[in-house]
């Protein structure tokens, strides 16, 4: 059986329970587990939490795992793939609609290497219509989010729409 090193990328603004939830299949799956936290400042109006925030939401919902480690990247995911020794990338799938664009970019990925597999995890039905928008969007009103975050995620929402 040979090593395998699976990233599961994203931006992360903020982890939901349902991304945890794919790292923590991915886990069972890859000897090492690589969750790539996008910088992603061009993306938009740029996240609502820095990269270190955001990595640290998501190493302290999964501390339990010693064999995922979570660090930032930026450039192309092939690019860090490679440096970390990766020969999988790990995407999680909430309905038809993400496997358009998913399908997309795992072509480009393996236009751009070969070597590179994509691996898409269904999100498990309880996490299949959420996202970290609807997230951000339901706190931004003083909504209740203690069914998508960790308890520490909730908190930095209520802090920073207070």
């Amino acid at each position: 059986m040979s090593f395998r090193c699976a990233l599961v990328p994203g931006t992360y603004d903020p982890v939901t329970l349902g991304h945890i939830n794919v790292i923590r299949r991915a886990a069972q799956i890859f000897d090492r587990v690589v969750v790539s936290v996008a910088d992603s400042r061009s993306k938009g109006s740029g996240p609502l939490f820095s990269l270190e925030e955001r990595a640290g939401f998501i190493k302290d919902a999964i501390a339990d795992l010693t064999n995922v480690e979570v660090l930032p990247f930026s450039g192309l995911l092939v690019d860090f793939a490679r440096e970390q020794g990766a020969s999988v990338i790990v995407k999680g799938l909430r309905a038809v609609t993400d496997f358009d664009s998913e399908f997309q970019q795992a072509s480009i990925n393996h236009k751009l290497d070969p070597e590179l597999e994509t691996v898409l995890i269904m999100s498990d039905p309880e996490h299949m219509f959420l996202s970290s928008s609807m997230v951000k969007e339901i706190a931004s009103h003083n909504g209740k989010v203690d069914a998508w975050v960790t308890p520490t995620v909730k908190k930095a929402l209520q802090d920073r729409f207070a």
